[in-house]
């Protein structure tokens, strides 16, 4: 019994100190302003800001709740355990070992979070995806990738909103913008940035020969920071279009689709989704400034190859994971040499293990 109160003590300072490094504290704190400012009588005034604040009370208040719930159960099993200890007390020995193998279990999935120690991993996340060698296959690939993040998304709890879609002309998409709402979203998000490889046998192929596509996944944090930007009126072009899409009541029928190309660094930014072109302008500026933002931050830190990755094209010899369903099925991420046969089920919309494996890789880096 001795011996187990020790583990259950070290279990504790090991609690304290994850406490401590993701400033639990800060974040109760926060989450007392944020009451505040909810309970004001204009906060329903601006209505994006009242939901985007509600949503982030909600995350911290989860997220909470599970390190405050663990520290006390730690906290009775601990006390349990010592008065059993000091009245010779022998016969919870066993029903205490079991509950401190679970609150151990326990702690070790949450310790996940320490491996968020990026400076924008709380942020929301903007998914841009871009159909590569590969023609029609690939246009599909892209299409099956961008249900994967609208997927992950869903399970997680997370806001997706599509910002930009273009239909390819036989089947899939050319590419597609989609901005992820959700506490850590960008977190989890930035290992899938780069070139995704897949084999399979085409299925528009009539010969049914095997296949392999390539499609490119860019990630960037959204920075609310970057709303303070200045960029001159000169360094824009700024189109309108009729948004495009298979049809239906959702397209528009007017031609309200912006693209916004910024001249200097050639960084082209399309939003077709909203109901009117001034507010597809506002959300392809927001999305304009949090590149260049993060891209000055780089700069400034010198710190381009760990942020963004080196430049990169969507074809052979760039994939940063290979999906495999032909001639057997494996999906592979070539930077953690994590691995595994579910393929449908990481398509589904749980790669979590892949993003899990990289931030282990890059917290050690």
């Amino acid at each position: 019994m001795e011996n187990l109160l020790k583990q259950i003590e070290e279990l504790r300072e090991r609690l304290l100190g994850i406490w401590e490094l993701l400033d639990i504290d800060g974040q109760i704190s926060e989450i007392k302003n944020l009451k505040l400012e909810a309970s004001k009588p204009d906060f329903w005034n601006n209505r994006e800001h009242a939901v985007e604040t509600g949503q982030k009370l909600e995350g911290l208040e989860s997220e909470v709740k599970r390190w405050e719930d663990l520290k006390k159960e730690i906290r009775d099993l601990e006390e349990l355990v010592a008065v059993a200890e000091n009245e010779k007390d022998s016969s919870i020995d066993e029903d205490a070992r079991a509950k401190y193998s679970e609150l151990k279990e326990q702690l070790e999935k949450l310790e996940f979070f320490v491996l968020f120690s990026g400076k924008h991993d709380k942020k929301n996340a903007i998914i841009s995806i871009h159909a590569g060698t590969g023609g029609v296959d690939a246009q599909d690939w892209a299409e099956i990738l961008e249900r994967m993040f609208l997927r992950f998304a869903e399970k997680k709890g997370w806001k997706a909103e599509l910002l930009d879609r273009n239909t390819g002309s036989e089947a899939g998409i050319k590419s597609a913008a989609i901005r992820i709402s959700g506490r850590w979203a960008y977190g989890y998000l930035r290992s899938e940035s780069g070139v995704h490889r897949l084999v399979r046998i085409s299925p528009f192929d009539a010969e049914a020969m095997r296949h392999t596509s390539f499609t490119l996944v860019e990630v960037i944090p959204e920075l609310p920071e970057a709303e303070e930007m200045e960029i001159k009126d000169e360094d824009l072009r700024i189109d309108v279009f009729r948004s495009s899409g298979p049809g239906g009541q959702s397209v528009n029928t007017t031609d309200s689709a912006v693209r916004i190309v910024h001249k200097p660094t050639n960084i082209t930014i399309s939003c077709q989704t909203e109901r009117s072109q001034h507010q597809n302008k506002e959300t392809a500026m927001k999305i304009l400034k949090s590149k260049l933002y993060k891209l000055q931050e780089e700069e400034k830190e010198r710190e381009e190859l760990k942020l963004r990755g080196e430049a990169q094209t969507a074809e052979w010899g760039k994939q940063i994971r290979s999906y495999v369903m032909q001639p057997y099925k494996m999906v592979k991420d070539h930077r953690t040499n994590y691995e595994t046969q579910d393929v449908d089920g990481v398509l589904d919309g749980d790669p979590e293990e892949f993003m899990e494996a990289y931030l282990r890789l890059t917290r050690k880096a």
